[in-house]
């Protein structure tokens, strides 16, 4: 438990933080799930709509932190290659 005023008022701002991270990491599996379900119908241009607005999302939350550069990376660029594979 805090005992110092400093350290209740930084339990507080770290809720608050949380509850606005977890917001936005909910926000962005939701996106990245609806570009999973396209390609799992086989629908390669509803993916590939889902896969613009989904690469915006994923770079906004890394400007705001709540995933790395380079895990970003990697989750867009699979995703791209599967959409390219049911595109051909």
């Amino acid at each position: 438990m805090a005992n110092t005023s400093s350290a209740k008022k930084m339990v507080r701002k770290i809720e608050r933080r949380t509850a606005v991270n977890k917001s936005r990491r909910s926000r962005v599996r939701t996106f990245l799930r609806r570009v999973e379900e396209a390609i799992a119908n086989g629908d390669a241009a509803a993916a590939s709509s889902a896969f613009a607005e989904a690469t915006s999302e994923v770079q906004r939350a890394v400007s705001h932190g709540i995933i790395h550069k380079n895990t970003a990376s990697r989750k867009l660029s699979r995703l791209s290659g599967r959409i390219k594979a049911i595109a051909a």
